[in-house]
């Protein structure tokens, strides 16, 4: 769908990265404790995970949030919910892999550097970025990305060596 067999060129988002999604990498990310999260995030870090089940579940919901909120694509309305039309969702899609690809710099930048994996999803309602420090025996995506039957799911795992 997103054509990334034929280079990066043709990966990037229509016009450039959406100003907003630049904006949000701007924000950072920190290593607070045993977590990652953006550096303005307000989520209390201190007792994570409370209320999940562990670590990786406590980062996800920091860190998720909607890509047509800053992205300008069509969101319908019918009967009450919102309805993304396939193309947009490409659209958001291409933009959530260019900003992976920007917040990776923001991983780089942790000192120490650490592995951290970013999931994208995107369906007929709406489109989310999120990520966490990988560790193992935590996941919080299927590790069969083709097993989503009625959601497109990106995953950018950043590896940086400590070298």
């Amino acid at each position: 769908m997103l054509g990334v067999l034929n280079g990066p060129a043709a990966i990037e988002p229509p016009g450039g990265l959406a100003a907003g999604l630049l904006e949000r990498a701007e924000r950072g990310i920190v290593r607070r404790g045993k977590i990652l999260t953006w550096a303005t995030s307000v989520g209390g870090a201190e007792g994570a995970p409370s209320l999940f089940d562990d670590l990786t579940a406590w980062e996800c919901s920091d860190s998720s949030f909607h890509l047509e909120d800053f992205v300008p694509v069509e969101v319908a309305t019918v009967n009450g919910a919102p309805v993304i039309a396939e193309d947009d969702q490409r659209t958001l899609l291409l933009h959530s892999v260019a900003f992976a690809l920007k917040f990776c710099r923001l991983v780089y930048a942790l000192d120490p550097p650490s592995p951290v994996r970013c999931i994208i999803g995107a369906n007929e309602t709406n489109a989310t970025f999120r990520f966490h420090a990988i560790r193992p025996g935590e996941h919080r995506n299927a590790t069969d990305l083709d097993s989503y039957r009625c959601e497109k799911v990106v995953v950018v795992d950043v590896e940086p060596t400590n070298g």
